[in-house]
């Protein structure tokens, strides 16, 4: 995300009229006699996958509430380098079927870029609210921030139920379609090292022309420095579990959304993206003056907490922490270089020329962490 108030970064090029065009050809194929109706892009659309609303109007003239989720835009200088949409479609079908997480319903996918421009797939709007990034809900003015610390309480307890619940699918059956192929030695290596090593992968080719970052290579090393002697049971990761991917009534979870960057890994990788993606917003709202929520999905309750729900302390929590705040870091960094691209920003001149890192949002807070003075 860009810095909070600082306009939105550009996400796509993509024409809505033209979008609205093909998406009614492709529905009235799978559904003769249907219309869209109403096409909108959210102004909290995602940094990454784009998505649309609409009303799929039956012949019967019944409508129902859909959200098309498609491929990043590549002439918006996508975040990812790849936007596999059938396997976070397969990723949500298995959660649905073997899991009490709540996902969305599934309507249609389609593989082919042809027919809407890109690859993806439509499935039900569940009716809720989501905690806002813009601006972020540490910042004020939201439901999150002005409900009462009990409300707070029931939605990180009842998060981590989410987790709990995803986390019973274990590593075994799954890897066919989520872990990545055994090619650069990789060959019998853990989840979690193929984890790390494809992390090292989308940095090399965040900076590709672009300059490197000294922070981000810094953690890498700090990395191997921390690696557990037990990774721990492997299970399906969501990858981006944070509350801001999630749809609550009231403070219950019903839809958990995003998956595109779902793998296979120690349950811990979703324990500490939640916690860090929290501590990212506080530290930039208490940067700006502001009180935030500090007490909110504090770490050790965090822990606490899930260890009662599954039986499983979580151990390792430096070394996920760093790698959480690490994988953060690139992600920064391919939206900064976003900006770049659009001219929406520029680099930072220092006497020594263009200082990369502090084009990183949470900088001090990694800083400190490979200092050993984060929290």
């Amino acid at each position: 995300m860009s810095a909070p108030g600082a306009p939105r970064p550009r996400t796509t090029t993509r024409d809505p009229a033209e979008l609205e065009r093909r998406l009614a050809a492709w529905i009235a194929d799978r559904q003769p006699g249907a219309t869209v109706r109403g096409l909108s892009v959210p102004p909290s659309n995602g940094m990454s996958s784009e998505t649309v609303l609409f009303d799929l109007v039956r012949p019967d003239g019944t409508a129902q509430d859909c959200v098309l989720r498609l491929a990043a835009d590549p002439d918006a200088y996508a975040v990812f380098p790849h936007y596999d949409m059938e396997r976070q479609y397969r990723v949500m079908q298995l959660v649905a079927a073997r899991t009490k997480a709540p996902v969305p319903r599934l309507l249609w996918l389609e593989t082919d870029p042809g027919p809407l421009g890109a690859a993806g797939f439509v499935m039900e709007r569940v009716e809720g609210r989501v905690p806002p990034d813009v601006m972020p809900y540490t910042y004020g003015g939201n439901w999150l921030f002005t409900a009462t610390d009990a409300e707070r309480d029931r939605l990180e307890q009842a998060t981590l139920e989410v987790l709990a619940a995803l986390h019973t699918l274990p590593a075994d059956g799954l890897a066919a379609f989520l872990a990545p192929a055994a090619t650069d030695g990789l060959a019998g290596a853990t989840p979690l090292r193929r984890h790390v090593e494809q992390q090292r992968g989308y940095y090399a080719w965040v900076v590709r022309g672009r300059p490197r970052s000294p922070l981000i290579e810094r953690a890498f090393a700090r990395l191997e420095e921390l690696w557990p002697q037990d990774e721990g049971p492997s299970v399906l990761s969501w990858g981006d579990a944070r509350i801001g991917n999630i749809v609550y009534q009231g403070f219950t979870p019903v839809a958990v959304l995003d998956w595109e960057m779902a793998s296979l890994g120690p349950r811990e990788l979703d324990l500490a993206w939640l916690v860090f993606l929290h501590r990212f917003f506080q530290d930039l709202t208490e940067a700006s003056g502001l009180p935030g929520l500090p007490g909110f999905l504090e770490p050790g309750r965090v822990a606490e907490r899930y260890a009662a729900l599954t039986g499983h302390t979580p151990r390792d929590l430096e070394f996920h922490t760093l790698y959480a705040a690490l994988r953060h870091a690139v992600v920064m960094l391919r939206i900064a270089y976003r900006r770049l691209h659009f001219g929406e920003a520029a680099l930072p001149d220092e006497p020594t020329g263009a200082d990369v890192d502090r084009l990183i949002l949470h900088r001090p807070a990694l800083e400190a962490m490979l200092d050993r003075r984060g929290r």
